[in-house]
């Protein structure tokens, strides 16, 4: 991990170096993406089939999954591991209920206003599966899609080599309701839901996260369909002071590191004896790391360790960077967390490791990336719900403010808009 000192270095210069990124899209991803859209929509079934032949299972041939397939794979889960989707669930349904948000109407004796609340109609989720199964996503996108009333949530995830859906996978997706779930993985995914197929139907809105491709996919259908967000390379920034326990730190800063060689891992301190014992646990802990290569790798690329001379320059770097995971190891954290302004989801004291809001503790962990906390939130019910204000007026209340509506129509060179107004004051 690079090691930077804002008495050495000039503010300014500490944020940009950490926040450093390649902006650029790789064209060849891009060209590749848009290629894999105009065939999907072109050829629908067959052009999955052949993709997911060429890229997943060699034998593919059926894209939707069987009952019997879902019914087999919950039969085969851990007793264990299906009480730990279950509890997981639980709390990110609780937690998640605190969002819901009503539908309500002003009603007066000269007019009616309101906003009604609906939901989408159908979502489709994207859960990916590459080198290891992600039964947490199903749960954080699928609950609050279910919260919010969305009537249809269908699932798309990659099949395994032997041409079946991993059965963690299949069982989160049965505990949250879930029962159409198709065998695509992918840029061909987003374009069978964004435009949908023969199998496949298409939605309004695509969730979830996934490779490169698929975050160039769905950037590409935006527009045509909705998405939650460009999900970027998993993010930590630890703020600590001398009271942070350095085999902690360490630790939560190699959790992330595991995500892959883009992830991006800082630790922001005050302590320089802090700094010195959290270079000797990651180099003790990395160590032992099953993937160790990985983990080195990723601090190397983009691993920093930042010395403060105040909590308050701390909190102003943090800030600066808006990090997806923000941990707070100091003294007193709620103090601190008054003085946070930018972050996707803040951890507080030593015993709240991120991995609580990765898997179990109920906060969502789809979360903006990219600086992108300085104006984007978590995935939420509010995600899946679409609002429309409405408007009844009378007589009696047209003509009280039809003189604004005019005026500022005509203002703006709307004429036909203001005589909407006149003609109804004429007849009245």
């Amino acid at each position: 991990m690079r090691l930077l000192d804002t008495k050495l270095h000039q503010l300014n210069d500490v944020i940009s170096a950490i926040t450093a990124r390649a902006s650029e899209i790789e064209h060849q991803i891009q060209s590749i993406v848009r290629d894999v859209i105009a065939d999907v929509r072109a050829r629908g079934d067959e052009a999955l089939l052949q993709l997911g032949r060429k890229f997943d299972c060699p034998t593919l041939s059926e894209l939707q999954v069987s009952d019997a397939e879902v019914d087999e794979a919950c039969a085969s889960i851990r007793q264990e591991l299906l009480e730990a989707i279950r509890t997981a669930k639980a709390n990110i349904l609780a937690f998640h209920e605190r969002q819901r948000q009503n539908s309500w109407v002003e009603v007066t004796d000269k007019y009616i206003y309101g906003q009604i609340v609906k939901p989408i109609g159908t979502v489709g989720i994207y859960a990916p599966a590459g080198l290891a199964p992600y039964p947490s996503t199903v749960l954080m996108t699928a609950v609050p899609a279910r919260i919010a009333g969305v009537p249809r949530v269908i699932m798309c995830t990659p099949p395994q080599k032997d041409g079946k859906v991993n059965p963690v996978m299949l069982a989160a997706a049965r505990e949250c309701g879930i029962t159409e779930i198709f065998k695509v993985g992918g840029a061909q995914a987003i374009a069978a839901m964004a435009y949908g197929t023969q199998s496949v139907p298409r939605v309004d809105k695509i969730v979830g996260p996934g490779s490169a491709y698929v975050n160039e996919a769905k950037r590409q259908v935006f527009g045509d369909v909705g998405i939650d967000q460009l999900a970027g390379p998993s993010e930590i920034l630890i703020v600590a002071d001398e009271s942070a326990d350095p085999t902690y730190v360490a630790a939560d800063l190699l959790s992330q590191a595991e995500h892959g060689e883009d992830a991006s891992c800082v630790l922001v301190t005050t302590s320089r004896d802090l700094v010195r014992g959290v270079q000797e646990e990651i180099e003790k802990q990395t160590q032992l790391h099953s993937r160790a290569d990985l983990v080195r790798k990723s601090l190397e690329n983009f691993g920093f360790i930042v010395v403060c001379s105040s909590l308050e320059e701390c909190l102003t770097i943090s800030n600066a960077y808006a990090p997806e995971h923000l941990e707070l190891m100091v003294r007193d954290p709620w103090e601190a967390l008054k003085r946070v302004r930018n972050a996707g989801s803040i951890m507080l004291g030593p015993m709240t490791p991120v991995p609580l809001c990765d898997f179990a503790a109920g906060p969502n962990h789809t979360l903006p990336t990219g600086q992108t906390a300085r104006f984007s939130s978590p995935l939420g019910v509010e995600d899946f719900v679409t609002k429309s204000g409405i408007l009844s007026y009378t007589q009696e209340a047209l003509n009280e403010i039809a003189p604004t509506v005019i005026e500022l129509a005509s203002a703006e060179g709307f004429e036909a808009h203001a005589n909407t107004v006149r003609i109804r004051l004429s007849k009245g």
